[in-house]
């Protein structure tokens, strides 16, 4: 199965993360790939201390507002690498490529070889993609999307992200 959270609301990693939560209460082992991360968010703290859930970061820092560079782009492809390794290996049953929609925005990482690693992964492995600005042919061949809608945000107001609510 392929579930994808996409859109430009809050909460599109965090779904991601309570399946992860839930996968790992019920047995399953989960390995979550981070993109276009690479600094410690309050997440990762209490997800290390599951035994059942791996956690690797493929980036520097998240670069949303500012244009990725050959570093940011060999990171990915280190990360996408390792994913594909992830997946032929099937030790995990659950695989989240977390803002991986993200790296396909940059053109960090090539759509055809994504949606070719959807087509040679097996049944038995979930794979869920996060981030914003999900492709179309990423949606159509998903069997779950969820649309995460911005209704409402504090950050128009100008707060700032706390500590423990968004990082």
């Amino acid at each position: 199965m392929i579930q994808v959270y996409t859109g430009n609301g809050k909460g599109k990693t965090t779904a991601a993360l309570g399946l992860a939560l839930r996968a790992a209460g019920a047995g399953f082992r989960v390995f979550i790939g981070q993109f276009c991360k690479g600094r410690t968010y309050s997440e990762l703290k209490s997800l290390r201390k599951i035994g059942n859930i791996k956690v690797e970061q493929f980036g520097r820092r998240c670069f949303i507002k500012k244009n990725p560079d050959a570093t940011d782009k060999e990171l990915a492809r280190q990360g996408f690498e390792r994913i594909k390794m992830i997946i032929k290996e099937g030790f995990y049953n659950i695989v989240i490529l977390d803002e991986i929609n993200i790296a396909l925005r940059y053109k960090l990482l090539d759509l055809d070889e994504v949606l070719e690693l959807i087509k040679n992964t097996p049944k038995q492995v979930e794979l869920v993609f996060t981030g914003r600005f999900a492709p179309k042919r990423i949606i159509d061949v998903a069997d779950l999307v969820s649309w995460i809608r911005d209704v409402k945000h504090y950050y128009k107001k100008g707060i700032k992200a706390r500590r423990g609510i968004e990082f």
